[in-house]
């Protein structure tokens, strides 16, 4: 845990030390490019490989995909109350996603001249759904059901061969998913990029995973689209005199629970008595959870607590950190919202704490990490849509803007497209 005051000599260097914080090691990537080298060259025998290499899964190529019957009857195991709240959160996730769902449009923008957008829902996508320590029932929902809510027609999850708990297979069939493949990690995320003599290609490929599932998919981009580039998960929360130490430790705390040991947890407050109060709260909390050793890394390395001078340095602090999850405990954190540039998320207020989003608010909780926020968006809607441009021109259109299209062409030392909008005035 480290703390980071507002007056101290250093004060600035140790910012930029926090600001500066990879996605994923450079030897993940390496090892990223050796498995998808290996998938590109020899396909099926490759995943056949991996699998048992990686995931301890001695498959053939006829088990890669779970047949969905399998699945329901793994998924009817699930207790009453847990199917409801899957249901009840997809519910919300996917009415939030139809509200920001594109629109088609077509206007006369002047004279002669109509131009607009068509929104095409992707054919096949592929939603990561990691195994490891925790079942991920909600990334199921906050990928494939929006994916579902986009129109998407095949949606394809990837994930390991163990990862086969009822919960996460009762989302992905309430979700729409179509097809299931049990290949993990990097070799299912090329499989699914690349395509295979069993694996059908997909378009894109969202969703969250470790640091080599994060360098295959910055690796296979252009192969596929991806949603986006994400480390570890992290969360910031801005706290003034008003803000409750219980409540912004546990938030904290929520974030350090993930898994990897790599999460960040920061607290930036304009109430320097505040530091020592929720540092306390920390460690008691620490002793009441599950996963203390995992919590205990980041206690150790990831924890950052800090004192601001005023609303304005925490607001810029926040910016400039771009964090996956921005908590804002202050009175009127609307206002104090207004001067955030970059943020995954926001939650305003204390009573909006960050896994509410996590599971059931709407919003898709696949987020950049890593300062990605200030040039990537989350996980929307309009990701599994392409865009195409409409334009239309009358005869008299053209002829009125054939001369600026026909300087443009000699400027660009492009002739036949000078040519092609002259000849209509011919």
């Amino acid at each position: 845990m480290k703390k980071i005051i507002y007056g101290t000599p250093d004060f600035e260097q140790q910012l930029q030390l926090l600001y500066d914080r990879p996605a994923f090691p450079p030897a993940a990537e390496e090892s990223a490019r050796q498995i998808i080298a290996e998938v590109k060259r020899r396909g099926d025998a490759a995943l056949i490989e991996f699998a048992e290499k990686f995931d301890h899964a001695k498959l053939t190529a006829d088990e890669f995909k779970m047949p969905l019957e399998e699945a329901k009857a793994i998924a009817s195991t699930l207790p009453a109350g847990d199917k409801k709240a899957i249901r009840q959160a997809l519910k919300q996730i996917m009415e939030f996603a139809r509200l920001t769902k594109p629109r088609n449009w077509m206007k006369t923008i002047r004279k002669g001249v109509k131009a607009g957008e068509k929104f095409t829902p992707m054919d096949r996508v592929g939603v990561y759904i990691p195994g490891g320590t925790a079942p991920l029932v909600s990334t199921v929902l906050h990928t494939a059901g929006i994916a579902r809510a986009a129109g998407v027609k095949e949606i394809v999850a990837i994930t390991p061969p163990g990862n086969m708990h009822p919960a996460v297979l009762y989302a992905m069939l309430q979700a729409g998913v179509t097809e299931i493949c049990r290949l993990g990690g990097v070799y299912g995320v090329a499989a699914a990029a690349l395509g295979t003599q069993s694996i059908k290609k997909v378009e894109k490929i969202c969703g969250p995973g470790n640091a080599y599932v994060t360098a295959a998919k910055k690796l296979l981009y252009g192969e596929v689209g991806i949603d986006l580039v994400a480390g570890p998960s992290e969360i910031l929360v801005i706290a003034d005199d008003s803000a409750r130490a219980d409540f912004v430790a546990a938030d904290l705390l929520s974030q350090a629970e993930h898994g990897s040991g790599l999460e960040h947890a920061v607290m930036v407050t304009t109430d320097k008595s505040l530091i020592d109060k929720v540092k306390a709260e920390l460690y008691r909390q620490r002793n009441t959870l599950k996963r203390q050793e995992t919590i205990d890394k980041v206690l150790a390395n990831g924890i950052f607590l800090i004192y601001a001078s005023d609303r304005d340095m925490a607001a810029k602090i926040a910016s400039d950190y771009a964090p996956e999850h921005l908590e804002i405990h202050t009175v009127n954190p609307e206002a104090l919202a207004k001067k955030l540039t970059a943020a995954g998320a926001i939650f305003l207020g204390q009573w909006t704490p960050e896994p509410i989003g996590d599971f059931c608010a709407g919003p898709s909780h696949v987020l950049p990490t890593a300062g990605s926020a200030k040039r990537f968006n989350g996980l929307e809607t309009v990701s599994f849509f392409r865009r195409t441009s409409l334009i239309q021109y009358s005869e008299e259109a053209v002829k009125r803007e054939a001369e600026i299209a026909h300087r443009f062409g000699m400027m660009e030392q492009l002739d036949g497209h000078a040519h092609s909008a002259t000849i209509r005035c011919e």
